[in-house]
């Protein structure tokens, strides 16, 4: 008896924990090189502060030539994420394949279709991305921009929330939303903001035309540099005692107006 209950298992182990790194991480700087040159999409790139060399200058000047921006962070940050040979710059690959504002709208009227775009403005909450995403594609909705800073980027949990959609509506991530707008704005799209400060009711404003909605943050709505861009804006009607809502509902009761104007 006294040798069965000796034989207990050893649920302890002395091994050191190790943690599992994100599937969508690359590290090592020619890791990283490659990746490019093979044409994955990168969401993030951190660099380690101070990090010099020959190897660094190529990934430098590549980054550069593919518009790609990078963070310069401590080397913590970067042992924290992984606890392999880093060599200073580890990155996030995209689950998806960004596409070019520029490529698109010429595209969408080619096919005798009217322009219906969607600008997110410092929406930091992936769900919130991908449940707009969902929405724009049951809507019609033709492409989603985001800004390269200052947005959640399209991870895995904004690829789940989106129920896949993002994988099927076109995403364009720019380094400079002032330029896409003016882009849209030459390119004969109207460019509207949805906010509450304004009187235009959602409901009695012409969005018949080829039209671009930004989709400003919960907290501080639209910014005022895109605001003073915009072509008109709109608002929806609120009776209850709640000040706003949801960005991603918002967004979606802006796409079924949008369509009921246009059917």
């Amino acid at each position: 008896m006294h040798e069965e209950r000796d034989r207990k298992p050893n649920w302890k182990s002395n091994k050191p924990y190790k943690k599992k790194d994100d599937p969508s991480l690359i590290y090592g700087i020619r890791a990283v090189i490659e990746a490019i040159q093979a044409g994955r999409t990168l969401n993030k790139v951190m660099v380690q502060q101070g990090i010099q060399g020959d190897l660094f200058k190529e990934l430098k000047d590549l980054l550069k030539e593919n518009d790609e921006v990078y963070q310069i962070v401590p080397i913590q940050k970067l042992n924290k994420l992984t606890q392999n040979n880093h060599q200073g710059v580890v990155a996030y690959a995209s689950p998806i394949t960004y596409q070019k504002l520029e490529d698109i709208i010429p595209e969408i009227f080619e096919k005798g279709e009217t322009p219906l775009i969607f600008i997110l403005d410092r929406i930091t909450d992936v769900r919130n991305v991908g449940a707009i995403a969902r929405s724009a594609e049951c809507n019609n909705v033709h492409a989603i921009v985001i800004p390269a800073r200052g947005n959640a980027q399209i991870n895995a949990d904004a690829v789940k929330t989106s129920a896949g959609a993002l994988n099927k509506i076109a995403v364009c991530k720019e380094l400079n939303l002032k330029d896409s707008i003016l882009l849209l704005k030459q390119s004969g799209v109207k460019v509207v903001a949805c906010t509450e400060k304004t009187e235009n009711l959602l409901p009695t404003t012409d969005l018949t035309g080829p039209i671009a909605i930004i989709m400003g943050s919960e907290e501080d709505g639209v910014s005022k540099e895109y605001m003073k861009m915009c072509d008109d804006f709109v608002k929806i009607p609120m009776y209850g005692t709640i000040e706003s809502l949801n960005v991603s509902v918002s967004a979606s009761i802006v796409m079924y107006e949008i369509n009921r104007q246009r059917a």
